[in-house]
């Protein structure tokens, strides 16, 4: 690993970008240094204006280039028993320790440490580089991202995200969509519930209808790719109610399903808003007229599916000359929002997701390495005249 690599990912681990927090400061930083090289970027505000996604090319104005992106934001540490300080990078062993050191600083590092080089490089097509934020609590800034580098550079053939894969490649993963249905009855005298609409026996109701679909579809199997082979379901948090003799007037339900990506959509969701309707509405208003449900979307991570001879799998898997099977996984990426958009899309970075999110989360020295190597065969592979099909 060299020491520009290792005094980045000192950098971008210092910045506290927690989701909760701005990550403004680094996308900042990034811009100095892509203004020490003349590289043009484009900063895609968020609707507050506290957070922005960045995205820049290195290269010429041509089409059919290769997307390095990743997220900048990075999960809290309170709570957890770190034995260091999470926002100072330290050695240990051929490990480096740090919030955001595996999931994904590391990745951005040895990309930020790569420009000299790709700017010297005689590339025939580009490197665009996309930084997005709050990815953690739902890919959050993606969208926008994708319609950023759709707007502003030429066509990309290939998209690769650098979430920690161990630096295989991840072609296929599940998508996230997390919901807060919300009851509003009618508070009342527990003594006389026939004058009230009780909140909690509704949302009670909601949340064993969707329990009922977890094990619906926990026995359809339906993706052996993926483990579990199934689309999952996740009743998170429940609040309600007042004081025991009180008929509760508001109840609150967090929820999510992981659908695999046949079942990637927001039908599940119509399922139990349908149900919460068509059943529990009435029920909730039959004795006084009054009652409210509400469903508000709190994440849509989009899945990755795998592609048939996607030229992005090809020219990762050239770089990295892995040849095992393409991998799936459980958690969500930004990917799926590239590919939705037309992009062939993988997920490859150095790092293990096992570490993502712990207490005293680390990333190998050797990951790191691994990963500067690839970053140099790409700028090679893309120096190369242009031919038909070249980076595929």
């Amino acid at each position: 690993m060299t020491p520009e690599v290792h005094r980045l990912l000192e950098t971008l681990v210092a910045f506290d970008t927690t989701s909760r927090t701005s990550n403004l400061p680094l996308i900042g930083f990034v811009e100095s240094l892509l203004d020490q090289h003349a590289i043009a970027h484009h900063r895609d505000p968020d609707p507050t204006g506290t957070k922005a996604n960045l995205v820049a090319r290195i290269g010429p104005d041509v089409a059919g280039g290769v997307v390095l992106t990743g997220h900048t934001d990075c999960v809290p540490v309170e709570g957890q028993p770190w034995t260091r300080d999470p926002f100072t990078l330290t050695e240990e062993a051929g490990k480096l320790y740090g919030r955001g050191t595996s999931d994904m600083k590391g990745f951005l590092a040895v990309v930020l440490a790569a420009l000299p080089a790709l700017v010297a490089a005689d590339l025939q097509r580009p490197i665009i580089l996309v930084l997005t934020y709050d990815e953690e609590i739902g890919t959050v800034g993606a969208p926008s991202a994708v319609a950023s580098l759709l707007a502003t550079q030429p066509r990309p053939e290939v998209v690769i995200v650098g979430e920690p894969t161990s630096m295989e490649v991840v072609n296929a993963h599940k998508g996230v969509r997390a919901w807060t249905t919300t009851v509003e009855g009618l508070d009342g005298h527990s003594s006389q519930p026939q004058f009230a609409a009780n909140a909690v026996a509704a949302i009670a109701r909601i949340a064993t209808y969707i329990d009922d679909l977890a094990t619906i579809h926990r026995e359809a199997a339906a993706d052996p790719r993926f483990s579990p082979p199934y689309t999952t379901f996740n009743l998170a948090t429940v609040h309600g109610g007042q004081a025991i003799n009180i008929v509760p007037r508001r109840a609150e339900l967090t929820w999510e399903y992981r659908p695999v990506p046949a079942d990637d959509s927001d039908e599940l969701r119509d399922q139990v808003e349908r149900f919460a309707r068509e059943e529990v509405l009435p029920r909730l208003r039959a004795a006084t007229g009054v009652g409210e449900i509400t469903f508000r979307s709190d994440a849509a991570a989009v899945s990755l599916d795998a592609e048939v001879d996607g030229s992005a799998e090809r020219l990762v898997r050239e770089l990295t000359g892995y040849d095992g099977p393409g991998r799936t996984v459980p958690f969500g990426t930004d990917g799926g929002h590239f590919q939705i958009a037309g992009l062939s899309t993988v997920v490859c970075g150095p790092g293990s997701i096992d570490q993502a999110h712990q207490p005293d989360e680390w990333i190998e020295i050797a990951q790191l390495e691994a990963c500067v190597g690839f970053v140099e065969r790409l700028t090679a592979r893309l120096t190369r005249a242009l031919e038909p099909d070249a980076v595929g």
